[in-house]
């Protein structure tokens, strides 16, 4: 799951605990995290930042929230063809797991994956949500260690 380090990075994620993972505005990555179950571990990485890559852990702890942010005309999420009775986002809350003593760049993934492997490193991916097999997930675990609290 990609966000921003300077709009919500894993320290933002670390002082509140928990989080609801809102504002998705992309079918495809709406579709992916609905398909997330309670108890699944999801891998923080910041985007646009220098270099991008995976900084820490989290796990879901509820789904199939209704992302309220659809409805606020303040929002910069707001989606005005979305209503309450007919909502078109959701959301999950996850809390967070630890860091990782160092990141894993995007250039490092590129050279241990292929975009089969782990979507991720597909060139001109923008999608903020992507779904890791079990075998590349236990080998990015493997690689980065166990993450520190």
């Amino acid at each position: 799951m990609k966000s921003e380090p300077d709009v919500f990075g894993i320290g933002h994620l670390k002082a509140e605990g928990s989080t609801l993972w809102d504002g998705i505005r992309n079918y495809q990555a709406r579709n992916f995290m609905r398909e997330m179950q309670v108890g699944d571990r999801a891998f923080f990485y910041h985007s646009n930042a220098k270099p991008p890559g995976i900084v820490g852990l989290m796990e879901v702890v509820e789904t199939g929230i209704t992302d309220p942010s659809q409805f606020e005309p303040s929002n910069k999420y707001f989606d005005p063809a979305s209503k309450p009775e007919a909502p078109r986002w959701d959301c999950a809350r996850l809390k967070y797991l630890g860091v990782f003593a160092q990141q894993l760049s995007l250039d490092k993934l590129r050279e241990l994956f292929t975009e089969e492997t782990l979507p991720v490193v597909r060139r001109g991916n923008r999608l903020s949500i992507l779904p890791v097999s079990s075998p590349s997930a236990a080998k990015l675990l493997e690689i980065l260690g166990d993450p520190l609290p």
